[in-house]
């Protein structure tokens, strides 16, 4: 799978607290969109990013599933969830 091609996000930077409020409008648009495949780039660093956008991603009803990319474990795949109709 290209992870390039996904629609991304980079939080490099950013405190725990911003980097959520941008995750937060980053999915908003996503789902307006309705893409389903996108990328949340977080680096490795300590760890405070990841964990929080995986504590944040656990919670949005909007998001089937989350993963870290196994190529890069700087990067979580997010796949978002759609109704049927």
């Amino acid at each position: 799978m290209i992870l390039s091609s996904y629609p991304s996000i980079d939080l490099h930077g950013m405190d725990s607290e911003y980097a959520i409020f941008k995750v937060k409008e980053f999915i908003d648009d996503c789902y307006k969109l309705k893409y389903k495949d996108v990328i949340i780039i977080h680096g490795i660093g300590k760890g405070v990013l990841s964990k929080a956008v995986g504590l944040y991603l656990k919670k949005d009803k909007r998001v089937l599933e989350y993963r870290l990319d196994f190529m890069n474990p700087g990067c979580t795949h997010v796949v978002l969830k759609f109704d049927k109709s």
